[in-house]
């Protein structure tokens, strides 16, 4: 599915050899003539509609490429280069987790320490839960909470304070039994950002500035979107409206910061991959975490479902799938990959590390495009791995295609089967008011002129009109068309004919699962009697 300017300016210090070998690389250094990076980059953008795209892959402690291809921002000439800075959202889960291990090897956490040992105020919805989640737990997306669960609170742009979404964490119902199963969710990487902050005596971003960035060497990185006004080299993000990808604005998350607070370019990001590949060394007599803290990070922890892909992707398939501390872990070509994606408005990034080759590769684009991702990601590690050549690009499109129509076909079904001669069991009048929802808070439907009005609280842009759809059933169409989040709201009433509820979930499967709509239960605040 984001920051302090002053310490970005800092030079990378001298001495580590990694680093200045990092540093002595050009940034359009390319590994062989034989090979063409340029053209298959150029065809992913036009086959998936990608204004742009930076990558950087580093093999054998050498940075073979750090590069940009296509433009920052649609409509301006300005290029992507090495040093464009992209917002690489849940890739940022790895920094979290390295501080962490930073911590452990510190002595001042241990990974199964229970959470409210360090952070007593700590609650899950169950108090067997809240006692028995451990720091590791906050890694692993094994809580029991569902996919993407209370992610409204911070996706797109709230006022909720980070504590105050760690405080509401105690009204989320689980989906599922403590550790019994994977979902993935984004809480709990906040949770842990907090820990760290409270450990360092400092915030999330200052810390990651003086733990890892500077001894990296990534004076090109940010912690925040207001730290990025201090560069001029920044893409735009884009998302796509009326099927075009055109340029939107930013979307800040600082309540979010330790799951998605990180903004980078292909130069940095290679110094990163070195370090990770290096088991946390940035030098012959300095390292950032142990060869043991490096293990714990890219051992499996929770085990995750593994897809059957169609006939095309047959080779795509892996032997084991599993979520580390801050990874994704997965093998391809009999080689263990470590890996992480990253989604926030505008922009799709990929990590992957393949430890054995010494081969680090990250795709960074400013588009809402997985397919272009995955295209490029088999793409590259067939190329560095030695692997033969397959025509990823034209399969993944394809099948992209294929899916787009059939969700177009599924959508326009479903409008028309539905009721369309039904009405509202009320007047407009009687829908409107304020709901209060355990978690989020509250929403308020208004009414202009004939038709509703829907508005979150606490999240300036998810305000939409409702068209009625059948019964009691609206789709409410957001402000914000670049969100792809259209929801239905469906009310139930009580026995007396006053509403009792109000339900939501997305029209779109394709719908990013950050909007967690279906996870809320909205009730309608009762108005105080006066006299």
């Amino acid at each position: 599915m984001n920051r302090i300017a002053a310490a970005v300016l800092i030079a990378m210090s001298t001495g580590g050899a990694a680093l200045a070998q990092t540093a002595a690389v050009p940034a359009t250094a390319v590994q062989s003539p034989a090979y063409n990076l340029k053209l298959d980059v150029e065809r992913v953008m036009k086959e998936f509609d990608v204004p742009g795209i930076a990558i950087a892959v580093v093999k054998d402690g050498k940075v073979l490429a750090a590069q940009g291809f296509g433009v920052r921002k649609r409509g301006e000439p300005a290029p992507v280069d090495g040093k464009t800075i992209f917002e690489i959202a849940s890739n940022s889960k790895a920094f979290t987790a390295a501080a962490l291990a930073m911590l452990v090897d510190q002595g001042k956490l241990a990974w199964d320490d229970p959470v409210i040992k360090h952070l007593p105020d700590f609650r899950m919805y169950d108090a067997y839960v809240t006692a028995e989640m451990t720091i590791r737990d906050l890694l692993t997306h094994r809580s029991g909470l569902g996919l993407g669960a209370g992610d409204l609170m911070w996706w797109p742009t709230t006022n909720f304070t980070t504590d105050e979404i760690i405080h509401n964490l105690r009204y989320i119902k689980p989906a599922t039994s403590f550790r019994s199963s994977y979902a993935y969710d984004n809480l709990l990487y906040i949770v842990a950002g907090k820990i760290i902050a409270a450990k360092s005596g400092k915030g999330w971003g200052e810390t990651m500035h003086e733990w890892i960035l500077k001894p990296v060497g990534m004076t090109g990185t940010t912690t925040s979107l207001d730290e990025n006004k201090n560069f001029a080299n920044v893409s735009a993000p884009h998302s796509k409206i009326n099927g075009k990808a055109v340029p939107v604005k930013p979307m800040p998350v600082a309540n979010a910061v330790g799951a998605v607070g990180i903004n980078t370019n292909a130069e940095d990001i290679a110094r990163w991959m070195q370090v990770l590949l290096d088991n946390g060394k940035v030098g012959p007599d300095k390292r950032l975490w142990s060869d043991k803290q490096a293990r714990e990070m890219w051992t499996a922890q929770t085990p995750m479902t593994i897809s059957t892909p169609r006939p095309p992707l047959a080779a795509t398939k892996p032997n084991f799938f599993a979520y580390g501390l801050g990874f994704q872990l997965r093998d391809y070509q009999g080689k263990l990959v470590a890996m992480h994606g990253g989604a926030l408005q505008g922009f799709y990034t990929r990590v992957m590390l393949v430890p054995e080759a010494k081969l680090g590769i990250a795709i960074f684009t400013n588009a809402e495009s997985g397919p272009s991702l995955n295209a490029l990601q088999y793409r590259l590690l067939d190329q560095y791995l030695g692997g033969a050549p397959t025509d990823w690009i034209g399969r993944i499109a394809a099948i992209d295609r294929e899916n787009q129509a059939r969700e177009a076909a599924r959508v326009k079904g479903e409008a028309a089967t539905r009721a369309a001669a039904s009405k509202p069991s009320l007047a407009l009048a009687a829908y409107e008011g304020e709901y209060q929802d355990a978690w989020y808070g509250k929403a308020t439907i208004r009414r202009n002129g004939d038709r509703l009005v829907l508005s979150f609280a606490k999240t300036p842009d998810l305000t939409g009109e409702m068209e009625h759809f059948q019964h009691d059933t609206f789709i409410v169409r957001w402000k914000e068309r670049n969100f792809n989040a259209d929801a239905y709201v469906t009310f139930s009433l009580d026995h007396d004919g006053s509403i009792e509820r109000m339900r939501m979930k997305p029209v779109s499967t394709e719908t990013d699962f950050s909007y967690d709509f279906q996870d809320l239960l909205f009730v309608p605040v009762k108005k105080d009697k006066e006299g």
